[in-house]
């Protein structure tokens, strides 16, 4: 089940709606995870479900912080530093190889050619360790992305 999010505001504490816009756009890799891309977490209504089968993507609203106060404005600055999580799980680690960059690959040419007004300005990219759970099977990884967002 995927989550459509519509975002109408410009600044930075909507920005997971955007990275959720730019995975939900590629029908490749929409195709790739059978739909299952997630805001924040995976809702499961059947409480008899454990787990969702992999694979899948969650996309997180990290947080955010001002980045200070400016000579012309009172309490915030104009520039909002965002963090943006990515978990991306597979059933194999072959698998999550490949999936891990083509969710990065998709990212960046979306926002490398975004024009709306409610992304981000810059960003910066990380990988975190590549991680296995047993008991579900699976491996996952978090990217994170690090934005700057014109408040």
């Amino acid at each position: 089940m995927s989550q459509v999010l519509e975002n109408n505001n410009n600044n930075g504490l909507q920005l997971d709606s955007v990275f959720i816009r730019a995975l939900q756009q590629d029908a490749t890799l929409m195709a790739a995870i059978g739909s299952r891309l997630y805001g924040t977490a995976i809702p499961l209504p059947d409480e008899d479900v454990d787990n969702v089968p992999p694979p899948y993507v969650i996309v997180t609203f990290d947080g955010l912080t001002n980045e200070g106060l400016t000579k012309d404005d009172s309490f915030e600055g104009m520039q909002d530093a965002v963090t943006i999580g990515v978990t991306v799980v597979s059933g194999t680690l072959e698998a999550l190889h490949g999936l891990t960059s083509q969710v990065r690959d998709v990212i960046s040419a979306y926002m490398a050619g975004y024009e709306g007004t409610d992304g981000p300005e810059d960003y910066q990219f990380s990988a975190g360790r590549i991680e296995y759970d047993s008991q579900k099977p699976c491996y996952w990884q978090g990217l994170t992305y690090q934005c700057s967002v014109y408040r």
